[in-house]
C-alpha cells in the first residue's frame, strides 16, 4: 500500500511539474543530453524557423516538456546573455559563433565580423570604402570615372604615363 501510493505521488508530481527547466548541456549537438533534475539523453533541438542552432556541452538550456505525460522533451532555446553586446537595445538581433558575428543595429546598419565569403552575385549601391589592402581576382569592369590619389602601380612597378 505504502509502495502504491508513493508511486501514485510520484506520477501526479511528474505530471503536474513544470513544463519547462533549466539545464546545462552536457553533451552538445543535433541530439544533446542535459542535466535538469537529472540527465536528459537524446533531446531533440528546436530553433526558431531558418536558424539551424546545435548547443554546445555547458551550455544553460530550455528544456520544453511535452505530449502525454510530459514525457516528450526538447531543447529549445540557450542562455545567450553573457555573448550579447553591452550595447545591444530592444529590437536588434546578435547572431554569433565562435569567432564570427552578425549584428543587425536598429539605425540599419549591419557589424559582421569574421571572414567573409560570398558565394554567388554581389550588388552594392551606394559609396564602398575599404580599410587595408584589395585583392582582386579575375576582370574588372569599370564604369565611369576613376580617381586615383596616391602612387599606382601595373606589375610591381610605377605607372608612367606616356607623354607623347
Amino acid at each position: 500500500m505504502w509502495l502504491s501510493k508513493t508511486l501514485a505521488l510520484r506520477h501526479t508530481a511528474e505530471q503536474e511539474g513544470t513544463a519547462a527547466d533549466m539545464g546545462v548541456t552536457t553533451i552538445g549537438g543535433g541530439s544533446a543530453s542535459v542535466m535538469t533534475r537529472g540527465e536528459q539523453r537524446d533531446l531533440e533541438v528546436f530553433a526558431p524557423g531558418g536558424l539551424v542552432w546545435q548547443p554546445k556541452a555547458g551550455d544553460t538550456v530550455l528544456v520544453i516538456k511535452g505530449g502525454s505525460g510530459c514525457q516528450e522533451r526538447c531543447v529549445a532555446a540557450a542562455d545567450t546573455s553573457a555573448a550579447a553586446p553591452k550595447e545591444l537595445s530592444p529590437g536588434e538581433l546578435f547572431l554569433y559563433s565562435d569567432g564570427a558575428s552578425i549584428y543587425l543595429r536598429k539605425d540599419g546598419s549591419i557589424a559582421i565580423t569574421g571572414q567573409l565569403s560570398v558565394e554567388g552575385g554581389l550588388t552594392v549601391e551606394g559609396p564602398v570604402t575599404v580599410e587595408g589592402d584589395l585583392t582582386v581576382s579575375g576582370n574588372v569592369d569599370l564604369t565611369g570615372t576613376v580617381n586615383i590619389n596616391g602612387p599606382f602601380f601595373i606589375n610591381g612597378s610605377p605607372y608612367r604615363p606616356c607623354l607623347c
